[in-house]
């Protein structure tokens, strides 16, 4: 066994917010599937390579329940990602529903019919920058744009008042913190009850929202288990604003500090977004981890075997810059012509988002780039704060113009 292969300590530093740790590259080629510690201290096993993240990401012998869940490997101190979720015995049954009842609300059909609010949106939000900085030199695009946004389209498409967002953005916050007490589960557990009343204030008035119709769907089925739904809607709710807002802030860095191709989106903006788009979901990476995965019988990968029960952290970040499946894969190029990737993950589990998230990133970049071409950093990327969470991504986006 190589020795990098060595039982290693997640997670790995990284240069900044914008690159991985080295490690991954080494570990690609020459520990695929590698024992390592999770920050929580347990055992895991770390894939890294492209064809094992995504053969891995739709083979059922692999799951989020784990057959003994007191047993399972813990991966974090935080609330979110940080062991098992679901039952064992019904998973696949009961992620079934799930994509069922929310396939309707998050079709492309049905983002199409949103693109026209986003765009109102994103010019809202944007004129009041522009007046914003009459007055002074710099703006925060985080909490003027990349934050407000998602958080509105979200909170309209799920039915949850807009005037919340601090209180769940706080929330959202807390769960997926990587502080070592037990603030993340305190938070987890006051999330399930604001969502838990919210759920209950819409019962004897529902309405064309996800919701809504999750409450119906939990009435009209007494097999749908209660705090499965309210689980959902949290999910929901935390990642619907969680990742647009952290993919909005590093496709502008990428683009910012990178100005020829800044430069070639604003000569032509409705031409170059999508390939701009998959370009930041391939290589923009957020958080440090991965997705978790148990097994749920005795597997072989590669030349290592993984027993049932053991968990698995799927590194999507490291497969989507796996120089096997993409030219030059480090480097951040739009033009490229391997068009796929895992940002949105892969088979069963592929995210349901998938069309909302593009929806919006391809407003908000074509429309940054049409009317505010001379845009730039404010300040150097490694001054930017990096949000000590799960998710990652930046507290603030100094710019100007």
């Amino acid at each position: 066994m190589s020795s990098v292969a060595e039982r290693l300590q997640l997670p790995f530093p990284r240069p900044n917010v914008l690159d991985l740790a080295p490690l991954y590259e080494v570990l690609r080629r020459e520990a695929p599937v590698a024992p390592v510690t999770t920050p929580a201290g347990d055992p895991a096993w770390l894939v890294t390579r492209y064809d094992e993240v995504r053969t891995l990401l739709s083979d059922k012998r692999f799951g989020r329940s784990h057959p003994e869940p007191e047993l399972a490997s813990r991966v974090s101190t935080a609330a979110v990602q940080d062991g098992p979720t679901g039952n064992y015995e019904t998973e696949e049954a009961d992620h079934a529903r799930m994509r069922r009842l929310l396939t309707p609300a998050f079709s492309a059909k049905r983002m199409r019919m949103l693109t026209d609010h986003v765009q109102e949106l994103v010019d809202g939000y944007l004129d009041k920058l522009m007046a914003e900085r009459e007055s002074g030199d710099v703006v925060d695009l985080h909490s003027g744009l990349a934050f407000p946004l998602p958080v509105a389209v979200i909170c309209q498409l799920l039915g949850v008042p807009e005037s919340d967002r601090e209180h769940f953005h706080s929330l959202s916050s807390r769960m997926a913190t990587l502080a070592a007490d037990d603030d993340p589960h305190r938070a987890r557990e006051e999330f399930h009850s604001y969502m838990t009343g919210l759920a209950e204030s819409k019962r004897d008035d529902l309405g064309e929202d996800v919701i809504s119709d999750l409450v119906r769907a939990q009435d009209d089925d007494e097999t749908y288990d209660y705090g499965e739904m309210i689980r959902l809607c949290v999910g929901l709710l935390f990642a619907g604003h969680e990742t647009t807002v952290n993919r909005i802030g590093l496709g502008v860095l990428f683009l910012l500090t990178q100005p020829e191709h800044w430069k070639a989106l604003t000569a032509d903006p409705s031409g170059r977004v999508s390939r701009t788009v998959e370009e930041i979901m391939r290589l923009g990476a957020p958080g440090d981890l991965g997705l978790l995965r148990y097994a749920h019988t005795d597997a072989e990968i590669g030349d290592v075997t993984i027993r049932r029960g053991e968990a698995v952290i799927l590194s999507v970040n490291a497969a989507n810059r796996d120089e096997t499946a993409y030219a030059d894969a480090e480097a951040f190029d739009p033009d490229r012509e391997e068009r796929t990737h895992l940002g949105f993950g892969h088979g069963a589990h592929f995210c349901i988002g998938a069309s909302l998230a593009r929806t919006e990133l391809r407003i908000v970049f074509e429309t940054l780039a049409q009317r505010l071409p001379d845009l730039r950093l404010a300040r150097e990327m490694d001054e930017l704060e990096v949000r000590p969470t799960i998710t990652g991504g930046v507290t603030s986006l100094p710019v100007t113009w």
